[in-house]
């Protein structure tokens, strides 16, 4: 390991890519009810790594909603299976940071020679604007949320509009809040685990994503360190068996509905598995302004914003830069 780097603060600019991204609803509610108006007949959220991570919490909302049919596929699953139930009909959102994720372009092409409505959201545009319908910018695992809320809205759910519209309003200083609260948390779990031969993590429904983003995004892909993400419910059918005090877990809890598969494996931890476990609760933030009825819904996104200062300060201690590759963006894969 080299000499430890300094550590990045929390983003200044954070509560504004929240702000900028929640001032495209309008254009999001109208592209949304054009689809609708014209025979909406399924949704589809697609993406490849942290993209694919975002499209999480709104796929959850829709799903238990069953307004319209939804599903959920990496890029290159929907480029190789061409599912038939891809159409007239659908609307397809794709995620991509760069807007050039080679086989997320792939898809919005494939996905708009069907005739499907296209709509993509990323940073600076790039390849895969050119491939859509739409293009949108901002943060995607939030866009992809209010993506879900607009299907929501324009199908007909019956639901206080007006709470979740003041909820966010009150979102962007809440997730700034969030962080602020977490940063000493943050700090102990990655100095205390900087080491670890392997670190397993754990999450439930709409929060499983982020358990599966720490653990190959931000651990694996950019710490270059071995770690494994598991739905909490999964855990009980092996890798359990391998957990015991000498071994490294991160336990994500959320608010919403699956939060008792959590609190389970945080029983489970808690009795044979406590000396290197970290359990990272939402219920712990204050998330001012957040109603209580919608703080499941939101605590997805307060996970991404406590795992990304888990990460930073993993690079300060290990002194490795979470922008460092082996083999992405450096040779043909």
């Amino acid at each position: 390991m080299t000499d430890q780097l300094p550590l990045k603060p929390i983003e200044t600019d954070l509560t504004e890519k929240a702000r900028n991204t929640i001032a495209q609803r309008p254009q999001l509610e109208e592209l949304v009810a054009e689809a609708v108006s014209k025979g909406l007949r399924n949704v589809f959220f697609v993406g490849a790594g942290g993209s694919l991570i975002a499209a999480y919490p709104g796929h959850y909302l829709l799903e238990r909603e069953d307004t319209v049919p939804v599903y959920k596929l990496q890029s290159d699953e929907l480029n190789t299976g061409r599912t038939k139930r891809l159409g007239e009909g659908s609307l397809v959102f794709l995620a991509s940071y760069t807007g050039k994720t080679k086989e997320t372009v792939a898809a919005a092409q494939y996905a708009r020679s069907t005739g499907a409505t296209v709509a993509i959201v990323s940073k600076d545009g790039g390849p895969l604007a050119e491939a859509a319908n739409v293009a949108f910018t901002g943060q995607s695992d939030l866009f992809l949320q209010l993506a879900a809320y607009a299907v929501m809205r324009q199908t007909g759910v019956e639901r206080d509009w007006a709470l979740l519209d003041q909820a966010l309003e009150a979102l962007p200083e809440a997730l700034l809040s969030a962080a602020q609260e977490h940063e000493d948390r943050a700090r102990i779990v990655a100095e205390t685990l900087k080491d670890e031969p392997i670190t397993y993590v754990l999450g439930s429904g709409p929060s499983f994503n982020w358990a599966y983003g720490l653990a190959m995004c931000f651990l694996q892909e950019m710490q270059w360190k071995h770690a494994a993400g598991f739905n909490s419910g999964e855990f009980f059918q092996g890798a359990f068996e391998v957990v015991n005090d000498d071994v490294a877990v991160i336990n994500l809890l959320g608010e919403d509905a699956s939060r008792p598969m959590a609190e389970r494996a945080k029983r489970f931890l808690d009795t044979y598995a406590s000396k290197k476990t970290f359990h990272i609760d939402t219920k712990n933030l204050t998330l001012p302004g957040i109603p209580a009825e919608l703080r499941g819904e939101f605590s997805p996104l307060a996970i991404a914003v406590l795992m990304d200062r888990v990460a930073r300060h993993y690079e300060a201690v290990r002194g490795h830069d979470l922008d460092k590759r082996n083999y992405m963006f450096k040779v043909d894969y």
